[in-house]
């Protein structure tokens, strides 16, 4: 998506506008982290649901932004960033009281879906919005304080769900009302006013549905694997209708004028192998992060508020961590880091295959995994990020950013499917430790492919010419580089 700036916008609104949209970020943000810490108090209410059903709750939302989030960025400039972003506010707070008061899981899984669309305009818009609100000279203060909201909610989220869970789990959706309703009523008097293009193609739905189906084929073939049987049917079907549809996916991009993926940008080596690490990452990183509540709330017998304060010394570990690489990433590069930051995470897996006892020792046992995989996370996600950003073009920026956020969440999709197809539905303690040491060995099989593909990031740094224009100039030669990792991630690590 292109940012247009506002000639008529007034400096001393920027930081209402900055209120406005930091608050959707908040939230939408925020959601991830609440969703999985009350997935087990879902369990226990509806009666009759499964992992499996659950999980669904996660995936639903996200295949659906990861399909629509580059087109609703396309949408947004056609029409206008202001529209789009009250609408996506509108529609993402309508769905959060759809999915509190959901009588079931399908209920509750379509008001997700709704809930996604809704989070997709959002988030392109945001940014896009509070530049048109600042002065040329302000802008890149105004984006570290736009991506640092997202870290402040990946460090609240684990504490801030088990409260919310402890009076009852609908509320992790009702928090969601008055900070969107304020929003709205705030947003519809302050956000400046910038005309869309209005002209040029229409963003390529058909390609977001073919996307969609692809992944969510994906996921039930994963998820399902347990209960069919790896070699029924029903599961190789399900995982060749989803390569049949990538194909159809992949021809739809290379000759729409505005598809989802813009192909060319994967040619380009250095940003092909961060979103390739970053996809990777994901995959393990949400792993991680749905099996350590589940450890706590069903193994351990946790509570949802002792969960989130469980879980939240990792996660609190990015903000400032992520803060402070931005030396490291210019005396190691991009590749390097990345590789140090996943060999960490890996080891933090790696402590709770080894030391994880099914008798409670947090102290021990999941806090130094817990410290580790946080110290993984702050120096890889960034970075990754970073390094994706600075291997294209400014005129590219947006939308290449757009296609690595679009990545992870296919990573997320795929690492939420394999931990719920391995942990499958354990009877009794040892078999729930056996269930989860395979999940956990899962995990470290995507991080170890993720070393390998930083790598692969790391020497195509090294081979970038210096001297070429923006698309392949390496990251490592440039201190604009350096900076867009310690300004653009620390609000998408949450994700």
């Amino acid at each position: 998506m292109q940012i247009v700036g506002n000639p008529n916008s007034h400096p001393g609104n920027s930081r209402t506008v900055f209120l406005v949209v930091a608050a959707a970020v908040f939230v939408s943000n925020l959601d991830l982290f609440i969703v999985n810490v009350a997935l087990p108090a879902m369990n226990e209410h509806f009666h009759g649901s499964t992992l499996t059903s659950l999980s669904w709750v996660l995936n639903g939302y996200a295949i659906v932004f990861a399909a629509l989030l580059v087109p609703a960025g396309r949408l947004a400039d056609r029409v206008g960033h202001r529209g789009a972003f009250l609408a996506g506010l509108a529609l993402f707070t309508l769905s959060s009281a759809l999915c509190a008061l959901a009588p079931g899981v399908g209920w509750l899984v379509g008001a997700r879906l709704l809930q996604a669309v809704g989070g997709a305009l959002l988030i392109p818009t945001s940014l896009a919005l509070l530049l048109d609100a600042t002065e040329p000279q302000r802008r890149p203060g105004a984006v570290r304080a736009w991506a640092s909201v997202g870290g402040v909610a990946a460090g609240l989220g684990p504490v801030l769900g088990g409260v919310l869970v402890e009076a009852d789990w609908r509320w992790v959706f009702l928090v969601n009302l008055p900070v969107g309703l304020a929003g709205l009523v705030a947003g519809l008097r302050v956000l400046p006013r910038v005309r869309g293009r209005g002209e040029g193609p229409w963003p390529d739905l058909v390609g977001a549905l073919l996307l969609t189906a692809a992944i969510a084929l994906l996921a039930i073939g994963l998820v399902k694997a347990d209960g069919w049987g790896w070699g029924s049917a029903r599961v190789i079907g399900s995982l060749a209708a989803a390569l049949v549809l990538a194909g159809g996916f992949l021809l739809r991009s290379a000759r729409h004028p505005a598809p989802v993926v813009e192909l060319p940008l994967l040619r380009v080596p250095v940003f092909a192998a961060a979103n390739a690490t970053a996809l990777l990452f994901t995959i393990a990183f949400s792993g991680m992060l749905l099996t350590s509540v589940l450890w706590c709330q069903q193994v351990w017998g946790y509570s949802a508020l002792r969960t989130g304060l469980a879980v939240a010394p990792g996660p609190l570990l990015v903000p400032p961590i992520t803060m402070a690489a931005g030396g490291l990433v210019r005396r190691l590069g991009h590749g390097r880091l990345a590789t140090l930051g996943l060999l960490c995470f890996t080891a933090g897996i790696v402590w709770w295959v080894a030391a994880v006892r099914t008798t409670p020792g947090y102290a021990t046992e999941l806090l130094p995994g817990m410290l580790l995989t946080g110290v993984g996370v702050a120096l890889t996600l960034p970075t990754l990020i970073g390094a994706a950003a600075a291997a294209l073009p400014p005129t590219r920026f947006a939308t290449g950013s757009a296609v690595t956020t679009m990545g992870r969440q296919i990573g997320a999709v795929i690492g939420v499917a394999v931990v719920v197809s391995v942990l499958g539905t354990p009877h009794g303690a040892q078999q729930a430790l056996e269930a989860f040491r395979h999940a956990w060995i899962a995990i470290i099989v995507a991080a170890v492919l993720a070393v390998a593909t930083a790598l692969v990031l790391a020497t195509a740094q090294h081979w970038a010419p210096t001297s070429a224009g923006p698309a392949t100039t390496g990251p490592t030669t440039t201190p604009a580089a350096a900076d867009a990792t310690a300004t653009v991630p620390a609000g998408d690590a949450s994700r």
